[in-house]
């Protein structure tokens, strides 16, 4: 008797060292497809989040790419940088980085921030929310780099933290708080940026109450991703309609 070989399509993300929220809650989102997909997580050091010297060069392209050198070896369809460092760096950053991937692995690579962009282009996005547990020197740049999007923060809530594991602790139910704030101005889309803060599991609840997008981090990578590897995001559910959003956008 022959057996089919078990061959899915598998997703390498690029993890913060320091994170607890992201490979949870990407394997739960991922759970929908079985042996069709997989996420798969290689790690870097990242420790703190602010614009001190050391915090900046734990964003140089060495330890990623040797990272996802690692990564490529279990033969992902894509390799992601599951993290946001580009909204207060820059897009370029993130662009320059996937084509050093792609250039090291052969393997397309794409990042959270990235997939935002194609988030707020698809829906449209000049008005936006924005929550991060960030400190105000990181929400400022954020801010800044949005408006040269063309993309106006009309409410932002943050919570003046730096230290990366740190971000994992604060429970939904706070992060809820801080979404419902910020809705009070009625943006186009709420964007949650942070790859290790707990947004996820409360964005399709306070879409219904509010009407909405809620743009997490952590979904909006794991929905660009299935939609990257040709799978369908919209047959996940329980986590916002970002999947349906993914599943509908060029």
């Amino acid at each position: 008797m022959t057996f089919p070989l078990i061959d899915g399509a598998r997703a390498g993300m690029l993890t913060p060292s320091s994170n607890t929220a992201l490979e949870p809650y990407t394997s739960a989102m991922f759970a929908p497809f079985g042996e069709e997909a997989s996420a798969h997580f290689g790690r870097f050091r990242v420790v703190e989040i602010s614009m001190s010297a050391a915090s900046q060069t734990q964003f140089t392209e060495a330890p990623i790419l040797e990272a996802a050198e690692r990564l490529a070896e279990c033969h992902p369809r894509l390799i992601c940088w599951n993290g946001t460092s580009a909204a207060w760096l820059g897009l370029d950053k993130d662009r320059a980085l996937c084509a050093a991937i792609t250039g090291r692995t052969g393997i397309p690579a794409s990042s959270t921030m990235l997939a935002f962009d194609r988030a707020f282009r698809g829906l449209g996005v000049k008005r936006l929310g924005l929550v991060t547990p960030y400190l105000g020197e990181i929400q400022t740049l954020i801010q800044a780099n949005y408006a040269a999007q063309g993309i106006e923060v009309v409410a932002e809530a943050r919570l003046e933290d730096k230290g990366n594991y740190s971000f994992a602790t604060y429970p939904p139910a706070q992060v809820a708080a801080m979404i419902r704030e910020v809705a009070k101005a009625k943006p186009d889309a709420i964007a949650v940026v942070c790859t290790n803060f707990r947004g996820a599991p409360v964005a399709e609840e306070i879409e219904a109450e509010t009407g909405i997008p809620v743009l997490d981090s952590i979904s909006v990578t794991a929905a660009h991703s299935l939609r990257e590897m040709g799978l369908d995001p919209a047959r996940v559910t329980g986590w916002g309609s970002v999947f349906r959003l993914f599943s509908e956008i060029d």
